[in-house]
C-alpha cells in the first residue's frame, strides 16, 4: 500500500530525520490537547480537538517543507500553506479518505488521539 510513498524516496538519514520530527510534532500537539482542553466541557473538547487537527493540517506542511529544504539543494524558499487547509479536507484525513499514504493516514491516527487524549483521566502518583 505504501511502497509508493514518498518516504521511501528519502535516504536513511531522512528518513529517520522524518520520523523524528513527525514524532516530536505528534507528542507536541497532544500535549497541547491536554493542557488545553482536559478542563473544558465535552462539547468544547471535542470542538477544540478537531480545531487543533484542522490548524495542524493546515499548518505542518510548512514545517515539513522547511525540513525537505534542508533535504534537497536547490528547493526554493516559499510559503506553502496558503490558503487555509479546508475543514472538510481535515474531515477526510479523520476518517481515513483523504489520500492513501503514510502521511495522511498519521495524519487520521493524530486525529482521533486528539479527540481521545482530553478525555484520558490524570494518573495520580
Amino acid at each position: 500500500m505504501y511502497s509508493q510513498d514518498s518516504f521511501f524516496g528519502l535516504t536513511v538519514p531522512g528518513q529517520i530525520g522524518l520520523v523524528f520530527l513527525s514524532s516530536v510534532l505528534f507528542l507536541l500537539m497532544l500535549w497541547v490537547a491536554r493542557k488545553v482542553l482536559t478542563r473544558l466541557s465535552v462539547p468544547a473538547r471535542v470542538l477544540g480537538a478537531l480545531f487543533l487537527f484542522w490548524i495542524f493540517v493546515w499548518c505542518s506542511p510548512q514545517i515539513y517543507y522547511q525540513y525537505y529544504h534542508l533535504l534537497f539543494e536547490g528547493l526554493p524558499y516559499q510559503w506553502v500553506i496558503w490558503p487555509p487547509a479546508s475543514p472538510l479536507d481535515a474531515l477526510k484525513l479523520l476518517v481515513f479518505q483523504g489520500p492513501q499514504n503514510l502521511s495522511a493516514h498519521s495524519q487520521g491516527i493524530l486525529g482521533w488521539c486528539l479527540l481521545i487524549v482530553p478525555f484520558l483521566k490524570r494518573r495520580s502518583f
